[in-house]
Order: structure tokens, then sequence, then C-alpha cells
């Protein structure tokens, strides 16, 4: 079943950049946030969105998204000018990812700098942006640095041909002057597990939350409810295995699974929530091989495991879904069996996998939509961290 929840009532303005297929635009719908616009480059991305424009959070609205095509370097945000609540996205992040060439910051590709145009012209009470861990690599550093700075202080251009390192020295002056007229916002980064927040899977984001210095928000946010310590916890001494209707001799723990169940105590109850497993979020689909009426969930031949691609166990919160742009289509998106036989996730599967409501349709083929998948942000996290940011903002306007 689908773990997404209940919508909010839409209360709050915002604009979501970098959109995708739109995971963590839903995500912060069910958080209240209504995007006046949202924009994206890819076609099919495009297609995505607009097909489900009119769905928030699984539940059909008559505040449709106002899909923009194009590139964001050509959209005018001025005319959103203290009218927004948000300001939110995920500039592509390929330069820094783990399994990317790290260019970082002289790569063509990188649109932080137009995330922060965004926030400079509309000037929002806050902003979430998103990206990858490999953003937080040891030599990324000074660029993450140079990235926050700029979210904090966005009047602060880099002048025409300034290199990016002088840049990064005048904004660290300017930091710590006692003097800073303009526009300023208060960033807290932090890096989330998405498995920690009730999202079936392992993966990893760097969240930006920033808010405008007018607004006393004094925001913090936890680690999350979800640990793997309780699954385990529930897999050995709990009723996940009776509740799924496992045999006995598919009751298989492997890896770190396996090793914490040797620490691992019946009086010993982990004090949090169980991760939630791949069969959690896909056990009631049929077999895609098979018969069925459920959209977007056909069968992809030609899996095959190879070292470093092996698949996902079943009873453990699926690896990070690949958007499948290094090396065989798909990744690792695949399933492994009980009986070490692998499969590629349909469609519909990656799609409960990362959170999205299950009438949520998806355009392109396969791999097209493996790879809308694989860059989403799982709605369930997004939801999570747009209502951290909304009870901020609301408890600020009581203030």
């Amino acid at each position: 079943m689908s773990s997404i929840q209940a919508v909010k009532p839409l209360t709050r303005k915002s604009i979501e950049l970098f959109a995708g297929a739109g995971g963590l635009g839903i995500g912060l719908a069910q958080a209240g946030f209504v995007p006046e616009v949202v924009v994206e480059y890819n076609k099919w991305c495009c297609e995505t969105l607009r097909e489900n424009h009119s769905v928030l959070g699984g539940v059909k609205s008559d505040a449709s998204w106002k899909v923009v095509e194009g590139d964001v370097r050509k959209v005018n945000f001025k005319q959103h000018e203290g009218k927004l609540d948000l300001v939110s996205g995920g500039p592509p992040c390929q330069p820094f990812s783990l399994g990317g060439r790290h260019r970082a910051f002289d790569d063509a590709r990188d649109m932080f700098p137009q995330a922060v145009r965004a926030v400079r012209e509309a000037r929002p009470r806050a902003f979430v942006f998103e990206n990858v861990k490999g953003l937080t690599r040891a030599s990324f550093l000074p660029y993450f640095e140079y990235v926050k700075l700029q979210m904090e202080h966005p009047e602060m251009t880099a002048k025409s041909g300034e290199p990016w390192e002088d840049h990064l020295t005048r904004l660290e002056r300017h930091h710590t002057s006692t003097k800073r007229p303009g526009l300023h916002y208060q960033v807290v980064t932090k890096l989330l597990n998405s498995a920690n927040f009730g999202v079936p899977q392992r993966r990893e984001r760097v969240i930006f939350v920033g808010f405008r210095d007018d607004v006393d928000a004094r925001w913090s946010f936890g680690a999350g409810g979800h640990r793997q310590e309780a699954l385990v916890w529930d897999q050995l001494y709990g009723d996940y295995w009776d509740r799924h209707r496992v045999a006995k001799k598919d009751r298989i723990l492997e890896g770190r699974a396996l090793q914490m169940s040797r620490k691992l105590s019946k009086d010993q109850k982990p004090d949090a929530k169980p991760w939630i497993t791949t069969r959690d979020a896909i056990g009631d689909l049929p077999d895609p091989e098979k018969k069925h009426s459920i959209a977007d969930h056909r069968y992809q031949p030609n899996a095959k495991a190879y070292p470093g691609h092996t698949g996902s166990y079943l009873d453990e919160a699926s690896k990070t879904l690949k958007a499948g742009v290094h090396g065989v289509p798909g990744g690792e998106n695949m399933l492994r069996r009980a009986d070490g036989s692998v499969r590629y996730f349909t469609v519909r599967e990656g799609a409960r996998i990362q959170t999205f409501p299950d009438d949520y349709k998806f355009h392109g083929a396969w791999t097209e939509c493996m790879r809308q998948l694989g860059n989403a942000v799982p709605a369930q996290l997004a939801r999570v961290v747009g209502e951290s940011v909304a009870a901020r903002l609301d408890e600020s306007e009581a203030a």
C-alpha cells in the first residue's frame, strides 16, 4: 500500500523549481504549500506533471499546478516578490553525485545559482532545497559552504568574471560583518536518511532550509522516528513474518540486519518505529508477470545481477533508486527474490518506494520513468520536512 497520508488544507503560496516528476512538490503540497508556478526543463517530466496537475498528495484539488516548461534561467521571479511563503526545488545534482564525474563548481549543470536568484527576486519567507549526499563530500566542502553562504546572502552576487573562490571570500567577510544591510536568511543544512522518516528506501539527501531574517522560526529538525534496529527486532521477536505470511524457509536476514540480529535480545525492544520494508511497500501488488489491471505495473525483462548491482532485498528498506544514467539502464532498480534471482522493479513499484500516490501517472518508456523516479525526492520525506517548516511559520505569525 502507498504510504502517502492525507493532505492538509492548502494555505500557503510557493514556487517549485527543478520539479522533476513532482515528489518534492507533492510532499510540500501535503504540508500546505500551494505551488503558484512549477518550473521544469525535461519534456517527459513536464508531461508527467501536467498529467497529474490536479493531484496533490493523492487528493483531487481545484488548485492546478501551472507548469512552466523551459530553462529556469529565462524565468523572471520578480513578479512574486514578497508574495510567497516558500521557494523549493532540487537543483540538478549530477555534478555532485557519488556516481558521477565530480566536476562540481565547473559543471554547467550546476543550477544552484538559479535557485539563489529565485530567492533573491521573490524574497520568500522560507525556502527548502535538496541535493544528493555527494555534495557533502570532503572534496566539495568549500563549495558546499559557498552554496550555503549564497543562500544566506542572496543579494551578495558574483561580479562579472569573478572566480567562485573570490566570491566566497567576499561572502565570508560579509557574513562575519556587523553591518549587513539587505536581504538575509538563516540557513540550516541536514543530511537525512529517508528510511528514518517512514520511506521504504535507504535514500540519503542533504536539505537546505532557510528562513528570512524577519521570521523568528527557531527551526530544527530531528533524525526521524524509524530505525533499522526496530525492524530487525520485529523480524526476530515481533509479528513481521506472520503479518506478511512469509514461509519459514524464506525468513532471511542479510548483511547489516544479520549483524544486528546477533546483538538484539527480546527484552531490548528499540524505542522507535521499524523501517518500512520493500515488502511493506509493494507486497500487495500482483506479480507483474501475471495478468492484472494495475497501471504502470508492466514487467521489464532481462534484469541481471553483477558485482555492485545485486538488487534490493524484499524484507529490508530498498536500496536507493537510481536514475539509470550511469551504466545499465535502471542501475540497481531491481528486486532480489529469496532464491537469489532478480527482476526489475516496475514503474508502479518504484513509485511506491518513492511514496508517490497510487493514482500518479508517469510519461515515457520504462527507462525514462525510472529516471524520473530515480531523480525524485520521496514525497513522504518532503511532507515531513514541509510540515516542520509550515509549523515554524505558523508559530512565528502567532508570536
